[in-house]
């Protein structure tokens, strides 16, 4: 596997961890400095790629982890505005709510880091609430489909808690 350059002058950390994701491979790579440890599928959007608000796209850039939301919760705990509902994903659940894009078991926001690319105006990531998040089983992964945010596995945001607390830095790109 090998290490995309950058479009900043700004390399990753040399011994930290940070996140890639690459929306053209639907993956999402974990590093440590320059040697990557593990590659997970990811569904970014259907949309593609894009930056401004309403698009429906996955913003490109970089962005760090802003907070990590769910903590203590349950594998398929059910988000709405960032609350846990009370409810855990099932099919019965899903068949009531056939409407809901469903946002499992933890968030982890995002905040972009270059300004007028992902952060300020209409194309803050954040205030766009761009998120890596959980999904049902039953969503495709490595096949773009989310409505602008980062789709994955339970089991693999539950490693990332492990591995990319609140600051780490995470790369999108094409």
């Amino acid at each position: 596997m090998s290490l995309a350059t950058p479009r900043l002058e700004t390399l990753p950390p040399e011994d930290g961890v940070w996140l890639e994701v690459d929306v053209a491979r639907q993956a999402l790579n974990v590093w440590c400095g320059r040697e990557c440890l593990e590659a997970h599928a990811v569904s970014t959007a259907a949309a593609g790629a894009g930056q401004a608000e309403g698009s429906g796209g996955t913003p490109l850039g970089w962005h760090y982890i802003r907070a990590v939301i769910g903590d203590g919760q349950p594998v398929g705990c059910v988000f709405r505005g960032r609350r846990p509902t009370g409810e855990v994903y099932s099919s019965a659940l899903a068949a009531e709510h056939p409407e809901r894009d469903w946002i499992l078991t933890r968030i982890f926001w995002l905040c972009g880091l270059e300004r007028g690319l992902n952060r300020g105006g209409s194309v803050d990531s954040q205030r766009r609430y761009i998120y890596l998040h959980g999904t049902p089983e039953s969503e495709p992964m490595g096949y773009p489909a989310s409505h602008g945010c980062i789709r994955l596995r339970d089991a693999t945001l539950l490693r990332l808690g492990e591995l990319a607390p609140p600051g780490t830095p995470v790369w999108l790109h094409a």
